[in-house]
């Protein structure tokens, strides 16, 4: 008898780590995939799912226009509670921190089915940092029975809340699955493809030896208005005093990141702007580049396992384990704290050194075998 498994993310970094776990469960013949996605972002997920050729059993289709967190989960919650009802898995598998996997696991937790909640265990200890993340896992958390930890951090974070240990695993991440596939893909593509997808100029520019190559995201809620000032004031500063620096950006399509980044850094020769990417391109971006600068967390886990010094943009983290290992510092929101903390790692070829080499330790490509193994013995 095959065990019914419903996934279910509705986000861009949800489906990446989620994609390596689908795609397990549609190989192994002890399981049946139920695969349903809120599209919480819709053409940013699409993109994710062509890449990794992942067709859902149900597609909610929520986003919309200047959608709230009330929309949102509202949405979600009564949306995946209808298809629980109507598909009736053994488990529902929720991933991470987003509001999809909050108003999954509410969800399944009312219709009485278990819920497994991958890369759960993060916890910074404030639950304004970050928001509404933060809250998210440590609800979900709540309402889970099986908790597959990335780490031992993580782990550690779970008992502290009572979780008894039999329902606890260490996986590690299984973002570094998914990036063991696309590593595989990008490099079997031509180099045309990346002079179509970025142009002539920003490919001469990535690809030049003797040009520094810092790449950068930013969108977090909580950095909105003087926190992205001041991270666009520091990227100015950067790139006003180091001409043979560049500085790609990705810029999120919430108003609240475009109005900033534009008005500050839209005239600047070695900063290009540029639309967000496809998860290949922005794979190849990062293992191309020299240093990464980000408010974002799954970024934390990549870089490192690319060999990537990565900068956070942020005061706390709820991935310490790299951190403390050496491969991500955290430096804040102020403007003075990340242009010194980008100078420090890019001019110090011992800093720089050490920092690219520590071991990652976000795991070794096997989460997703973990915890069908796992589920196996548990369902």
């Amino acid at each position: 008898m095959t065990i019914k498994v419903m996934t279910v993310f509705g986000t861009r970094p949800e489906a990446i780590k989620m994609a390596p776990v689908v795609l397990g469960l549609e190989q192994d013949p002890d399981f049946e995939s139920v695969v349903c996605v809120t599209a919480q972002h819709r053409e940013m997920l699409d993109q994710v799912l062509d890449i990794f050729g992942i067709d859902p059993s149900y597609d909610l289709d929520l986003m919309k226009p200047m959608q709230t967190l009330y929309d949102v989960t509202k949405d979600a919650l009564c949306g995946v509670g209808e298809i629980i009802r109507s598909a009736r898995p053994d488990v529902v598998l929720v991933h991470g921190d987003t509001t999809t996997c909050f108003a999954a696991s509410l969800a399944a937790f009312y219709e009485g089915v278990p819920v497994g909640h991958v890369e759960a265990g993060l916890r910074t200890g404030n639950l304004r940092a970050p928001f509404p993340e933060e809250g998210n896992r440590a609800l979900v958390g709540r309402l889970t029975s099986f908790h597959f930890a990335p780490t031992k951090v993580a782990v550690e974070n779970l008992k502290k809340e009572n979780i008894n240990s039999e329902d606890i695993l260490e996986t590690g991440n299984t973002v570094i699955d998914a990036l063991h596939i696309a590593k595989e893909k990008v490099d079997e593509l031509p180099e045309a493809i990346w002079i179509k997808n970025f142009g002539s100029d920003v490919f001469d520019r990535v690809t030049d030896s003797n040009r520094k190559l810092i790449l950068i995201t930013g969108h977090r809620r909580e950095n909105f208005g003087s926190g992205f000032v001041d991270l666009c004031n520091a990227i100015k500063k950067l790139a006003e005093s180091h001409k043979d620096w560049d500085f790609i950006y990705p810029v999120h399509l919430n108003p609240n990141v475009q109005k900033p980044v534009y008005e500050i850094l839209g005239g600047l020769t070695n900063v290009k702007l540029i639309d967000p990417l496809s998860y290949l391109s922005f794979v190849w971006l990062m293992a191309k580049s020299d240093l990464i600068l980000t408010d974002s967390g799954g970024v934390q886990e990549e870089g490192p396992s690319l060999g990537k010094p990565v900068l956070v943009m942020r005061d706390v983290t709820e991935r310490p384990e790299a951190v403390k290992v050496g491969t991500v510092r955290l430096v804040g929101t102020k403007t003075d704290a990340i242009v010194e903390g980008v100078e420090t790692v890019l001019c110090n070829a011992l800093v720089y050194e050490k920092m690219s080499t520590a071991i990652n330790p976000y795991g070794d490509g096997l989460a997703t075998q973990r915890i069908l193994d796992y589920l196996r013995l548990a369902l």
